[in-house]
């Protein structure tokens, strides 16, 4: 039975973007931090860990191949829809990309972004981006933003196995008594506070995916694995709290521990739940600064991979197409209640966000994607 994408005549990829050559990264970290007044010197020192790669980041590449791979399955699942992709921060800017799905006689889309939990930076944010294209377009599609996808099974099944062959890739001797470090991006805590409708989704639903995964590596191992929540990528004023431990006081912590009790430092698997593929977070603050961390302090170590563009994440992205189209079309039809697959502790996310969902803190502006619409 081929998938109905109806009311969609096209899908978008949204993603935050990132610079190509050197000379693009103060002005791409001038358009991420646009309206804070941050000094060019001061993006200059920030921008280091993108010059220490040849001024690129891998975020475009790694978008690439995924479109590439999403092509493919919607193709092979005969999902007739083009595909598309925008920025928020780098080319191709989402402006010109909802300019050409115009000019190609788009009239209404479904929209993934690349931000798999609720927070004003992981959504709101992306939706504001999605409200200003829209409104600066003439003739722009209407665009459906998926639900997030942190519990989907798609997402939630790819990163086990990962978690899986990382443990497998640990010495015999230390690999039970190694400690899986899950980590993800620091938000500042007001913004944790007031992600989700309720306030506190973006630290809930990542301890709902850490619970998921610790438990199904145990039913595969016969094992209950210590584990932890750690972030990484911490910005802004100093006096201003963030989501804490960063991953390398954890690190630090564990050896310390380790070394008061006298017991051998133990192995650590670093697992990225907070980013869907390779991208500066992951190269950059695991794979090069935690990595050398846990090198001087003499733990094993050993990083999982994202979910990237394994099979069961690409078709995750048809199948929620086709289950917002569901929805859309119910809405309308009156039809059957449509099922939406999620794993763990907490239900399949919201289509539409409340009213003050994940509150940008610097003042309210238009965004896409909300029940107020």
């Amino acid at each position: 039975m081929q998938p109905d994408p109806t009311p969609y005549d096209a899908f978008l990829l949204v993603s935050f973007g990132g610079p190509e050559k050197p000379e693009d990264v103060v002005p791409f970290l001038e358009n991420v931090t646009r309206g804070r007044g941050i000094p060019r010197e001061r993006l200059v020192e920030v921008g280091e860990h993108y010059f220490h790669f040849g001024g690129k980041s891998p975020i475009n590449e790694r978008n690439e191949e995924f479109l590439a791979a999403l092509r493919e399955d919607f193709a092979g699942n005969g999902l007739d829809l083009p595909v598309y992709w925008g920025n928020r921060n780098w080319a191709p800017f989402v402006t010109d990309t909802v300019r050409q799905m115009a000019a190609d006689g788009v009239k209404r889309a479904a929209v993934l972004t690349t931000s798999a939990y609720a927070s004003y930076s992981g959504c709101r944010q992306y939706r504001e981006n999605l409200a200003d294209a829209v409104a600066a377009v003439e003739g722009a599609p209407v665009l459906d933003r998926l639900r997030h996808y942190f519990n989907h099974p798609g997402f939630v099944e790819a990163m086990v196995d990962s978690t899986l062959t990382a443990l497998g890739e640990l010495a015999d001797r230390s690999r039970e008594s190694a400690h899986l470090v899950f980590v993800t991006h620091s938000i500042p805590e007001t913004m944790n506070a007031s992600s989700g409708p309720h306030g506190g989704s973006y630290v809930r639903e990542h301890e709902s995916v850490v619970e998921e995964i610790i438990e199904r590596v145990r039913l595969e191992t016969g094992h209950r694995y210590r584990h932890e929540l750690t972030f990484c990528s911490r910005s802004g004023a100093p006096h201003i709290p963030w989501l804490e431990p960063d991953v390398n006081d954890h690190l630090t912590k564990l050896a310390e521990i380790a070394e008061r009790l006298g017991q051998e430092r133990p192995a650590v698997v670093v697992v990225p739940i907070g980013f869907v593929s390779d991208h500066m977070e992951v190269v950059w603050d695991l794979d090069t600064e935690a990595a050398a961390t846990a090198e001087k302090l003499g733990l094993e170590f050993v990083r999982a991979a994202t979910a990237g563009i394994d099979p069961r994440f690409v078709s995750m992205v048809r199948e929620l197409v086709v289950e917002r189209a569901a929805v859309e079309r119910a809405a309308v039809d009156g039809g059957p209640e449509v099922e939406r697959p999620a794993e763990g502790s907490l239900p399949a996310c919201w289509d539409r966000c409340a009213p003050g969902c994940c509150a940008n803190p610097r003042g309210a502006r238009p965004a896409l994607g909300g029940a107020e619409q």
